[in-house]
Parts: C-alpha cells; structure tokens; sequence
C-alpha cells in the first residue's frame, strides 16, 4: 500500500486500515508514551500486540530510553501484562552494545555517562566499562584524575550524576581521534508526569560535542541502525512491509521515514496532531519529512481492525 509521506491522516477502520495491516507484516513499536505511560499501561496496548502476533505478525520493539537493558524491559512487559519475547525488545541500550561489539569491534574499555542499566547491557556483552553510576574520583578536582589508557570509545546515555568532572574526563578521552565517540539517542528532553520536563541524553551529548569540538555517532532512532540490528537478528525485514509507531515525530516518525517505513503517530505521548500539521505545511524539507502517514488517538485504535 503506497502512502505520501506528506498524508497525515486518521487511521480508518474502514478499508484503508484493513488494506494497511494486510499490507504490513512487521510492526515496529516504541515503548514509552506509546506502549505505557510511566508505569501505566496504555489501555488496549497488550491486547493489540496479542492480536498482532495471533494474525503472524512480528512485532517488535525499538525505544531511545538507554537506561533499561533488555532483562529490564522484559520485567517491564511482563508486570504490565504484555506477552514479549527477548528477541523482540531492542533498547538503545542493547544496540550500543551490539554496535560497540560487532560493527566497531571495540577493543578495549568504553566510558559511559549514563545509567546501571545501560553499563550492565555493555558487560552483558562482554564489553568493559569505566564510569556509569559509579564514578572513583567524582568530587575530586579535574587536574586530579587519571585518565584509563585503555579507553577507546565514549558513550554518553541518560546521566541524572552528569557533573563537570565527568564532562571533562570524556572530552580527555576524545582528543584521542581514535577514540569512538557514540551516543545512544538524541532525545532533547523527556515529559513528567505534572507537565514538567528533564534534559535528555541530548541535552547531555551536546554539551560533550561543543566542549570536545566533536561530533558523536547516534545509534538511537531517527538513525537507521536500530532497524538493521532487527533486521540482522530476525532474518530480514523489509521497510515496504513494515510499519513504525510512535509518539514522537523528531525521532520515531523521521526514524520510519529514514528506513523507508510507513508511519503512524499516536497521541498519547510527546508529539500533538498540530506539530504534524504545522510540519506538513512548512516549506523545509527537513520538517516535512517528519509527517507520518497515519495517526491514532492510541494503540487501542488498532483493535477493531484486528477484530475477525
């Protein structure tokens, strides 16, 4: 089913949506605002990706939040009722280890602004790290730490313990211009619950680029390698079959439209119907590319279409 990226339209459940889900095979969620609300489910969520999998559909899942490792999103799925299998969850936690792993093969230690979660997905993998939670030397003066000569990568994720010192010590790492510098998403900011909002690992990598004068590979969506770590481990997946929902338009929507998926925006978290509109109607190419195809008020949507 040919859709203009520039449609933007309510998802029917008509004969627009059933000739989009007989067109679809593989369905790609993100989790949070999308899946659950915090540590809400989302009504009907568990019941769409049921129906989905009972109709031989692959689902899987594909999130920019770095601080979870894969044993942690099970727990997750689980408690809040989702059938999940491991090798349908891909955290930007588990594809930096991958990364790290497989394409670059990193030989030797990876220092990492970010969280217990993400670290332990790294040593999961066999890799070795320094930093995360436990920093030796924070409090000290940056004159008085040592940097590790077997460091040959810095990764920065979600750090809530980001400090001057650890800033400094990635920036001493990167004038090494053989050091990997990496980051796991560029995520600016994430919403609170009460309308607040808390910097993101972006906010945190931006800084590490201006103070380093370099720039950081991003392995998290809008980037493409998510999906080629799905399609790598699943057998092959094929865009023109595949559909990619989420709540974000700078980074899940422009995520499917990079990787030659279909889209659909739900409403239940980041991103408003209006933004959509108001990027389908400017005249930068940059904006327009993060209109999806379709939007939903939520995942719930799903279910009259997968009703027999």
């Amino acid at each position: 089913m040919a859709a203009s990226v520039s449609c933007c339209r309510r998802l029917s459940i008509g004969a627009q949506g059933k000739e989009l889900l007989a067109a679809v095979d593989s369905f790609l969620f993100d989790c949070d605002g999308v899946m659950w609300d915090g540590a809400r489910a989302i009504g009907g969520a568990a019941e769409v990706v049921s129906a989905l999998k009972a109709r031989g559909k692959r689902v899987y899942f594909v999130s920019n939040n770095c601080t979870r490792s894969r044993e942690m999103y099970l727990r997750k799925f689980e408690a809040l009722g989702f059938q999940v299998q491991r090798d349908e969850v891909f955290g930007t936690a588990h594809c930096c280890a991958l990364y790290l792993r497989d394409t670059a093969g990193l030989r030797g230690k990876v220092y990492v602004l970010g969280s217990e979660g993400l670290c332990s997905e790294l040593r999961s993998a066999g890799i070795s790290v320094l930093g995360g939670v436990r920093e030796e030397d924070e409090g000290l003066a940056v004159s008085e730490c040592v940097l590790d000569s077997e460091v040959r990568a810095v990764l920065v994720g979600y750090d809530e313990n980001f400090s001057f010192v650890r800033l400094a010590k990635a920036c001493g790492y990167l004038k090494n211009p053989d050091c990997l510098f990496l980051a796991t998403d560029p995520d600016p900011w994430h919403p609170l619950t009460g309308g607040t909002v808390v910097p993101g690992t972006g906010s945190l990598t931006a800084a590490v680029e201006v103070a380093s004068n370099r720039k950081a590979e991003v392995i998290g969506k809008p980037s493409r390698f998510m999906f080629d770590c799905i399609a790598c481990n699943s057998g092959g997946l094929d865009p023109a079959r595949a559909l990619m929902v989420g709540d974000r338009l700078e980074t899940d929507i422009l995520f499917g439209v990079n990787c030659g998926m279909q889209t659909v925006l739900t409403l239940t978290g980041v991103s408003s119907l209006r933004e959509a509109q108001a990027n389908m109607a400017s005249d930068r190419p940059s904006q327009r590319k993060m209109v999806p195809n379709f939007y939903v008020d939520s995942v719930a949507d799903f279910l009259p279409l997968l009703k027999d």
